[in-house]
Order: structure tokens, then sequence, then C-alpha cells
């Protein structure tokens, strides 16, 4: 017999409207420097490492016991109350005894045999966009032909834990359970892994046992789709035409008199016939757009959790778009370098970015230059206390012949978009307000 199919979701350790949080690292580290240094171990002190073996140990004894902190508590005033009314013949404090070893006793059966189980943890969709309904199901079934006593099931999600009741199952009947994550921000939350606790009524004993992995739910920053390359900031489809010369390229340049090893391929016949003299085509060297962007995690730079979310979604929508169109990516922020290979990966490693209270973004723009030499185009996105001078200066160590895009984000500001020799400077509100700028911005 299967137990009915609750109705609707339950959700998991809070109502939907707040946001279940998670300390999640970035998904980098820094980025690698080449380097050597020495770094001296010291043990700690007797007397500092005993509370931390004790407290790991007592852990241990519980998981291969059972025993719970309310039933070693018990289980210390039932000794106490014996021997303090054995020996000053108080039989109030030994019937107190009695009762309380009846009660740990009792205890005790509760979780006596076999948890025959089959647990499946299922997430419809593991990537979802802030806001989004995130469902799960979690299905248990008695695998066994006899029938098992209720038990509890627990299902931590993030840094919370959902406690369901899980019902006495007749052989091969099972339970389902509908539940809901909410994903009101972006973060990467941790379903599982799902645990079933057997224990007493007044949890002084319990026996937890996992039977299911952890699954990660990303929740994406929100983004919007931005102009191609035809209209958009990026819009070159054979590359960009820069002033190194070469002798086998698309963009014609000059031509020069023919000397040994020139390939024939490129020799003008008509010029070389007229002057009597080899000539040989020389080309402007083309280079695919490749786009580097960098985000400032610095939090003084953001007036709001609310800022710094939007700046996400920029770098989002940038990143996304950039990679549709096949050019190169490079995408870093104060912290390090992000993956940045296909539009799912970037967007789940802008899932663990956060704010942090160190680095610079003068550190920010050197580390684009430094590692994104061959740039044709770097974007750098900061908050409203960073203002328009800070953004250009920091941006003046950028080559000539690179087109820069810095983006400060004001929220509810007016859109805003100008240019200054090679720096475009668009000033945003709203995420919306985006493709409108990089239209203009193109």
């Amino acid at each position: 017999m299967t137990a009915p199919v609750h109705p609707g979701p339950s959700f998991i350790g809070q109502p939907a409207g707040e946001p279940v949080t998670t300390t999640s690292p970035t998904g980098t580290g820094p980025i690698s420097h080449t380097g050597t240094h020495t770094v001296k171990v010291v043990d700690l002190p007797w007397w500092q490492r005993l509370p931390r073996r004790g407290l790991g140990r007592l852990a241990e004894l519980n998981r291969l016991s059972g025993v719970q902190p309310a039933g070693w508590l018990v289980l210390l005033l039932v000794i106490a109350s014996w021997v303090v009314g054995t020996r000053l013949g108080w039989v109030e404090l030994r019937f107190l005894a009695i009762a309380g070893a009846v009660v740990w006793l009792a205890a005790i059966a509760f979780t006596l045999g076999r948890q025959t189980y089959a647990v499946d943890l299922k997430l419809e969709n593991r990537r979802v966009v802030v806001g989004e309904r995130a469902l799960g199901e979690l299905k248990v079934v008695n695998t066994s032909s006899r029938r098992l006593l209720p038990a509890r099931i627990e299902l931590p999600v993030g840094r919370r834990t959902a406690s369901f009741w899980l019902p006495s199952l007749g052989g091969k009947a099972s339970f389902d359970e509908i539940f809901a994550v909410p994903t009101s921000r972006r973060s990467v939350i941790t379903v599982g892994p799902a645990r079933t606790v057997r224990g007493d009524p007044f949890r002084l004993m319990g026996r937890e046992i996992l039977w299911t992995s952890a699954v990660d739910l990303f929740v994406h920053p929100r983004t919007v789709a931005l102009p191609g390359r035809q209209a958009g900031f990026i819009r070159d489809l054979e590359g960009h035409v820069t002033p190194e010369i070469s002798n086998s390229d698309v963009s014609f340049h000059a031509l020069r008199e023919y000397v040994p090893g020139d390939d024939r391929r490129y020799v003008h016949w008509r010029s070389s016939a007229r002057t009597g003299t080899l000539m040989v085509k020389q080309f402007e060297e083309t280079r695919r757009s490749h786009v580097g962007i960098g985000l400032n995690l610095v939090g003084n730079a953001y007036d709001s959790d609310e800022e710094f979310e939007l700046a996400v979604s920029i770098v989002g929508s940038i990143a996304v778009q950039t990679l549709r169109d096949e050019n190169g990516l490079d995408l870093l922020t104060t912290a390090g370098r992000l993956k940045a290979v296909t539009p799912r990966s970037t967007l789940d490693e802008l899932c663990r970015v956060e704010m942090q209270n160190s680095g610079s973004l003068i550190g920010t723009t050197q580390s684009l230059a430094r590692h994104v030499p061959g740039a044709s185009v770097l974007v750098v996105v900061s908050g409203s206390h960073t203002s328009a001078l800070d953004l250009r200066r920091a941006c003046t160590i950028f080559d000539v012949d690179v087109r820069i895009l810095t983006i400060r984000v004001e929220t509810s500001a007016a859109m805003s978009v100008s240019t200054i020799n090679n720096n475009t400077m668009i000033t945003i509100g709203k995420l919306d307000q985006l493709p409108r700028a990089m239209r203009r911005a193109a």
C-alpha cells in the first residue's frame, strides 16, 4: 500500500519569501602566482588539544551507540539518584532512578531492528533562476516484506534541516514527500544527504543512517539577452584589425619587395610586371575578439546587497552573450579567476560569488591587464560608491588599442552612456536597461 502523496509542496525550513542562506566559498581561489614559501607548523599545547579530542570522541561514541545528549543526561541522573538514594536511604530517589531506567530501556527498544529502506532524493531542476520555484521529491520505500516502525527522516537544506515524520510502512509500501526550496537569493544550496533517525519520542536514543548523497542546487542570477555580433558591442565577425604587420592574413595593408623565404602565393604579379621586381602583399594582423570581464567584490564599493546582485546579473548577462557569440572570455573577480567555458558553468561560478572586505578595484584591473593581455574588449563592473573618475583611472593601465567598457551600478539611477577615447562609461540602475545601453555603446 502506498501512502498518499501530499497535494502541495512543503517549504523547507522557512517561508517562501525568505532565502535559505548558505556559507559557500567562491568557486576558485586567488589567481595563482609562481613562488615558494615556508610554513611553520606548530602543534597546539596539550591543554588545548584535550577538549577537541574529547568532543570528537564523544561525537563518535554518540554515533556508534545511538545515545543522544539527553540520553546521557538521563543515564547520569539515574546513576546519581540510585547512588545517593541508597547511601542516604531516600526511597524517593531510588524510585526516581528506577523510573528513569525504565524510560531509558524503553528508549532502547525503539531503536532495535533493521531499517530496510530505499530512499531516493530528486530535484526537478538542479539549476534555477532567482525567484523560480525549485521543487524536489523524497521517496522512501520499505524494501522488506515486514512492517517497519515509524521513524523520522531529516533532510539538510543549506544551513537548515527539514524534518519529515515517516509513518509505519507495510511490506513494499512507499512514502512520498514533495518539497519546495526557497530561491529568493542567488546561492548554491546543498540539499541532503537524506537520513533516517529512528528513536524514541523523548529523543533519548536515535540511530542515524545516511541514505542518499548530497545534491547541489544552483540558484543562478537573473540575466537578460543582449544584442549579438551584428548590433552589439562586440560586432566583428573575422576579428579586429591590429597595427601588427603579418605576411598572411585577410586585411590587405601594402606591397613590398620579395625576399627569399616569402610565400609565393602572396606575390602580386601585376605590380611585379609593372615594376620589374617581384612584389608581395603585406597584411594587417587580425585577431579574434577576446573579452575580459572584471567584477569588483569589495563591499564598500556597493550601497546595498541589491546593488551587488545587480552587478552580478550584469556580469552574467555579458558573459553569457559573449560565449553564445563564440568569442573568447576570461572572467575575473577581486578574489580570483572564475571558470567561464560554457554559459551554464559561468552562471554556476557566479552563484558562489560574494562580497568581501579585502582587495581593491585597482587590483582587479591589474589582474585583468596581467592575465588577459590579448583581450580586444575589457569590461569592468563596480558599484555606486566607486566614482566615474576612479573607474577611469583604474582602467588607464590598459592598452590604448583595447576597447574598454566600464559599468557603474547604481540602483534606480537613470541610464547614461558616455565615451572618452577608447573608454565607454555606462551607468545602470536596472537590469532591463542593459540591452539598450550596450546598443548605444556600440
